[in-house]
């Protein structure tokens, strides 16, 4: 689906506050609530907005950046569904340079993030894996 200037300030709105109500968005563009909603009825419908999600705090949350090395002989796209699926981990990144895999892991102590890295290691294709726990997050 085309996506105009509009839907594009209406998705910027909602990454910010997905809870932004329609009519107060239709405010700033200076669209009818029936307008918002119609089109964030077409983004949705054309795949363009895949969901709506809640981000919680992470005050008591302990966080780690795992790297991880994939056997040549192994698709990494396969290494990393399989990494998605995983308790605790939150994203999953394919990258480039000396490692193939980067995902943020995230649980309530470094024993559970532990159990996570021992999970992660356990699939098939998993040759090494660097492992930096996350101190604080800047912004």
């Amino acid at each position: 689906m085309y996506k105009d200037r509009v839907d594009e300030k209406i998705i910027e709105y909602l990454k910010e506050n997905s809870r932004e109500s329609f009519v107060d968005i239709g405010k700033k563009l200076k669209l009818s609530e029936s307008a918002v909603r119609r089109r964030v009825k077409n983004l949705l419908g054309s795949g363009t907005i895949k969901k709506f999600t809640v981000e919680l705090g992470e005050e008591n949350a302990t966080s780690a950046i795992v790297l991880v090395s994939v056997d040549s002989a192994t698709d990494t796209s396969k290494v990393s569904v399989k990494l998605v699926k995983l308790e605790g981990v939150k994203t999953v990144y394919e990258i480039t340079g000396q490692y193939d895999i980067t995902a943020i892991i995230s649980a309530a102590t470094i024993a559970e993030i532990n159990n996570s890295i021992d999970a992660l290691r356990k699939i098939t294709g998993v040759v090494d894996t660097n492992t930096v726990i996350i101190l604080k997050k800047v912004i």
